[in-house]
């Protein structure tokens, strides 16, 4: 298995190991990770939480509605 250090990741990139960990906090539900726009969005919950410095801020409050 080759997981690159945290160091060698591109800066602002999520570890993928919390992409595969987390969940909406809303609904526990999957996410789906969108690089371009650098968000984790929950389709159930319609919202998507932005990933700030590579640091997801799972906070409803914060998190962009979806249409």
């Amino acid at each position: 298995m080759s997981t690159v250090p945290p160091t060698e990741r591109p800066a602002g990139s999520v570890d993928p190991k919390l992409l595969e960990i987390l969940v909406c906090p809303l609904t526990k539900g999957p996410l789906e990770y969108d690089a371009e726009k650098q968000e984790l969005v929950s389709r159930k919950a319609k919202l998507a939480y932005p990933i700030r410095d590579g640091i997801p801020i799972m906070l409803p409050e914060e998190a962009r509605r979806l249409e």
